[in-house]
């Protein structure tokens, strides 16, 4: 499972799902795979909260990720969005995600029904049980309400397959604590903006927003934190901070999807309850495209 487990670094893009006339549109999804991978990116998320997961049908997120497992051909992993605040859907997710072939799940600490610590506890031994795939923990208080505490973690990653954490608390003393106590551990930053810092302490990548837009300048930051050249995943990191940022005026996935569109990559097409951006934070977004060369 380690073995399995190593290849859950660097720039991970957290892709989107392409709509066209209200269903997926597998065709700009394949040519999206393609594009990151020939870019450098080493791992796909799919099905994750900047996929639309949330308004995906079940037999929609099986799709994709089944497709998305079929069209990347092993080139690099691809770690499947998997998780739910019922454990029954989650395990069930993860079943499905292991038998086509994922190469890890992403599972988010259950949201709107606010667990407990111990049934959080539960929660993720019994998808770690049920499915011979490596886990990584999302821990992404800000969008659930609810918090995976150091302590859990620490509980959590005795079990063999689970392998790591998304940290996107924004809270670089906990990420310190996280490293310095579960040596071996996978983590990777849940925020842009942070990777760098993260990394320094000891992340060993991203699952990024904007490697969506940016897949080479981001997998240059993390192979040269990786490789401990600071200098440079400095230098990549401020050439990358007007972009990062502008991914930020809008709740996720809303700019990045709408850059996507811009760069004529996608259509800019969401599923309400999301939906376009206001004419201001277009015109941001649009502004950073532009400075950065990419339209």
């Amino acid at each position: 499972m380690k073995r399995r487990a190593a290849r859950l670094t660097g720039s991970i893009v957290a892709i989107v799902t392409p709509f066209r006339g209200g269903t997926v549109d597998e065709g700009a999804l394949a040519d999206l795979i393609d594009w990151q991978i020939e870019q450098g990116t080493d791992g796909i998320v799919v099905a994750g909260t900047t996929g639309e997961s949330p308004t995906l049908s079940h037999a929609e997120h099986d799709r994709v990720i089944a497709f998305v497992v079929k069209k990347t051909t092993g080139r690099v992993p691809v770690i499947a969005g998997t998780g739910s605040n019922a454990t029954d859907e989650a395990v069930r997710l993860t079943r499905h995600a292991a038998d086509v072939g994922a190469d890890g799940s992403l599972v988010v600490n259950p949201y709107y029904n606010r667990p407990p610590q111990e049934g959080l506890y539960r929660h993720f031994m019994a998808v770690a049980d049920a499915a011979d795939l490596p886990m990584l923990v999302y821990n992404i208080p800000g969008r659930t309400a609810g918090r995976v505490e150091h302590a859990t973690l620490v509980r959590l990653a005795k079990h063999d397959r689970i392998v790591g954490v998304k940290d996107a608390t924004g809270d670089l003393v906990g990420v310190s604590r996280l490293l310095a106590d579960i040596p071996g551990f996978i983590v990777l930053s849940g925020d842009d903006l942070i990777t760098l810092p993260m990394m320094a302490l000891g992340a060993t990548g991203v699952i990024s927003v904007t490697a969506n837009v940016a897949p080479a300048p981001m997998a240059a930051l993390c192979r040269a934190a990786n490789g401990g050249d600071f200098a440079a995943a400095t230098a990549a990191h401020y050439r990358l901070l007007d972009l990062m940022t502008a991914m930020t005026v809008a709740v996720n996935p809303l700019p990045v999807k709408t850059a996507l569109a811009l760069m004529g990559r996608v259509a800019e097409e969401f599923r309400l309850p999301l939906c376009e951006m206001s004419p201001a934070d277009r015109e941001r977004v649009a502004a950073a495209l532009k400075d950065a060369g990419l339209i």
